[in-house]
C-alpha cells in the first residue's frame, strides 16, 4: 500500500492551495475524575477489555457497560459508583459485547455464543433486560448457518421505531486458509425488541478470506440516515466499503462501493499492544432538531507503512452518503505518538461529536487516553487527555480491539481498559460537556 495521505485536524484545503487551521486546546493533565469500574469475578484473564457503554436516553444517571467475556456493569448515579455481575445465557457468553438502550429504556446486550449443543461461535445472541439492574432474559439469536462462525457484530436501534438492525461477519471456516472458504457481511433485524430476528441476509457482494486479517471483511456497522435510509460500512481487502438499503433492509441497492482505501489495512500493529485493530466506527445524527441532522460520520485508524505511525481519521457525508469529505486527522499532528483504538458517538440531544482513543509514545510504553469533541459537525475538534495517569501496556497481554464512548444531554462517559503492574482494570471519566 501507499504511504498515508491525510489532512490535519481542523484544517480544510481550499482549491488545493490555502489551508485554514483552527487552534487546538493544549493537551495536559486530566481535569476529569477517573472512576474505576469493578470487574465481574470470573475466570477470564482479560476481563475488562473491549468495553461497550451506553447511557439511558431519558435518564443520564443510568449508565451500563459490557466487557469481555461476560461482564455487565451498571451505575445509577451517572458513573460515580458501579455494580458488576456476570451475564449468563444457555447459549454461552463469549465476548464481543455490544450494549445499547432503546427508547423505552430496555437494555440490550449482544454477544458471541459458545453453545455446547451445537458448535462454538455459531450465532450472535441478544439478551434483553427491562431495567438497568441487569435481569436479562435467556436471549434470542439470528438463525445459525451450520458450523459457520458468526463474529464481530454491531447494531443500531431506530429511536423512532425501536427496530434493531444488526450486521456481522460470517466465516465459512474460521482461520482457514483454504481458497474455497470465504468471509461475508450479513444482516438481520428485529421488530419486536429482540424476541425474534429476520432471516440472515448476505449483503456484501465481494467477500474476503477467513484468516481474520486485512483480507477478511470485518467490522460491519449500520447507521440510519435521512428518510430512514439504512447504511452499512465495513473494512476488508478492497478498502472501506459501504452499502445502503432504502426499505429498512428488505432489499439492498447497488453493490457496495469503496469509500476510501484503508491505509495499512485494518490489522494495524502498535508496539507493546497485543492487537490494535483500526476497524471503522460509523454513526449518524438522526435528531431532526440538530443543526447537523442527517450527517453520517465515519471514524477509523490507519498505519503509515513507511514510519509505522498510526493515526485516527474522520470523514463525513452531508448528503445522505452520496459524497464524503476528504479524511482528516482528528488529533494533533505529531511524530512522537501513535493514536489508535478509536471510537466515536453523537450526542442525540444536540448533535455534538465525541471521540475517545489511546495516545501512546513511540519512544516508550507510556500511554494516555484522549477525548476529542466537536460542536460544529466535525469541522474542527478539541482534544483533552482524560486519563489521570499514564499506564504501560504489555505486548503479551490481550488488550481488546476497541474502546467506547457514549453521550446524552452533554453527559459524556468514555470507557477504556488500562494496565498497572501487568493487571487490566476498567475505567471511565466523568465528563460534563459545556
Amino acid at each position: 500500500m501507499k504511504k498515508i495521505s491525510y489532512v490535519t485536524t481542523g484544517c480544510v484545503k481550499l482549491i488545493g492551495i490555502f489551508i485554514i487551521c483552527l487552534p487546538f486546546l493544549v493537551l495536559g493533565q486530566s481535569e476529569y475524575k477517573n472512576v474505576q469500574i469493578p470487574l465481574a469475578k470470573g475466570f477470564y484473564t482479560y476481563s475488562g477489555c473491549e468495553p461497550s457503554i451506553d447511557i439511558h436516553p431519558n435518564d443520564p444517571n443510568k449508565v451500563a457497560v459490557g466487557s469481555i467475556l461476560d461482564g455487565y456493569h451498571y451505575s445509577e448515579d451517572g458513573g460515580y459508583t458501579w455494580n458488576s455481575k456476570r451475564l449468563k445465557s444457555p447459549y454461552g457468553v463469549y465476548g464481543d459485547p455490544v450494549l445499547k438502550f432503546n427508547s423505552k429504556g430496555n437494555v440490550f446486550y449482544l454477544h458471541l455464543a459458545s453453545y455446547k449443543k451445537t458448535s462454538h461461535l455459531d450465532r450472535i445472541v441478544c439478551q434483553r433486560a427491562e431495567n438497568i439492574l441487569g435481569d436479562f432474559n435467556e436471549g434470542s439469536f439470528s438463525k445459525p448457518n451450520g458450523t459457520k462462525v458468526q463474529d464481530k457484530h454491531w447494531i443500531v436501534i431506530d429511536p423512532d421505531t425501536d427496530v434493531i438492525y444488526m450486521t456481522w461477519t460470517q466465516f465459512d471456516a474460521y482461520n482457514s486458509s483454504a481458497k474455497e472458504d470465504s468471509s461475508f457481511i450479513h444482516f438481520s433485524k428485529s421488530l419486536d425488541d429482540g424476541e425474534t430476528w429476520s432471516e440472515p441476509k448476505r449483503i456484501s457482494i465481494q467477500g474476503g478470506d477467513c484468516l481474520d486479517g486485512d483480507n477478511t471483511v470485518e467490522g460491519a456497522m449500520p447507521a440510519i440516515g435521512k428518510n430512514g435510509v439504512l447504511f452499512v460500512i465495513w473494512s476488508g481487502p478492497h478498502g472501506l466499503m459501504m452499502r445502503r438499503s432504502e426499505n429498512q433492509g428488505v432489499s439492498w441497492g447497488a453493490p457496495e462501493e469503496m469509500l476510501f482505501k484503508h491505509e495499512g489495512g485494518w490489522t494495524i500493529e502498535v508496539p507493546d499492544f497485543y492487537r490494535s485493530n483500526g476497524l471503522p466506527v460509523f454513526v449518524s445524527d438522526y435528531n431532526s432538531e440538530s443543526p447537523h441532522y442527517g450527517n453520517l460520520y465515519l471514524n477509523w485508524a490507519i498505519q503509515d507503512e513507511v514510519t509505522g505511525r498510526t493515526s485516527v481519521l474522520f470523514s463525513k457525508s452531508k448528503d445522505n452518503g452520496r459524497s464524503w469529505s476528504t479524511p482528516v486527522q482528528v488529533h494533533q499532528d505529531s511524530s512522537k505518538y501513535n493514536h489508535f483504538l478509536t471510537w466515536i458517538t453523537v450526542d442525540p440531544t444536540n448533535g455534538n461529536l465525541h471521540l475517545v482513543y489511546y495516545r501512546k509514545s513511540r519512544n516508550s510504553k507510556k500511554t494516555d487516553v484522549v477525548w476529542a469533541s466537536s460542536k460544529n459537525g466535525g469541522e474542527s475538534f478539541e482534544e483533552r487527555v482524560i486519563s489521570e495517569e499514564s499506564f504501560e501496556p504489555s505486548g503479551h497481554v490481550f488488550f481488546g480491539d476497541y474502546l467506547n464512548i457514549s453521550a446524552v444531554n452533554n453527559v459524556v462517559r468514555p470507557v477504556w481498559p488500562r494496565m498497572d503492574d501487568g493487571k487490566i482494570s476498567l475505567w471511565t471519566a466523568l465528563i460534563d460537556f459545556d
